[in-house]
């Protein structure tokens, strides 16, 4: 079954938003960062994997960052907020349209 959640670290002052699986694998993880919540991570584990296969890891690191490698059963010290599928995909979608946007602007496409 399938969860989403999110967690707040205070000590780096990020809220981290989670997709996981039934063994608690992140699959998708967004984190935004400071007061303005900035988008420093909207990461898929699948599309790592395909990167990682496909030699293009660090460019999709660059842009999207990574998931959690541990389950999340596993952590300590978080407090997990329930959240529902729709609120999860809102901010999925708005972090990784700003990922993306970001990454066009390190690097603009020649024409």
């Amino acid at each position: 079954m399938t969860r989403w959640f999110r967690s707040y670290w205070a000590e780096e002052d990020t809220w981290f938003y989670f997709e996981a699986d039934a063994g608690g694998w992140v699959t998708r993880q967004v984190e935004l960062q400071g007061p303005l919540q900035k988008p420093i991570t909207a990461a898929s584990l699948a599309e790592w994997e395909g990167a990682q296969q496909a030699g293009t890891l660090a460019e999709y690191e660059a842009t999207f960052g990574a998931t959690a490698e541990v389950a999340v059963h596993e952590w300590d010290g978080h407090e997990a907020q329930d959240l529902t599928a729709g609120e999860f995909e809102t901010v999925w979608r708005t972090a990784r349209a700003i990922c993306q946007a970001r990454a066009r602007a390190r690097s603009p496409r020649e024409a």
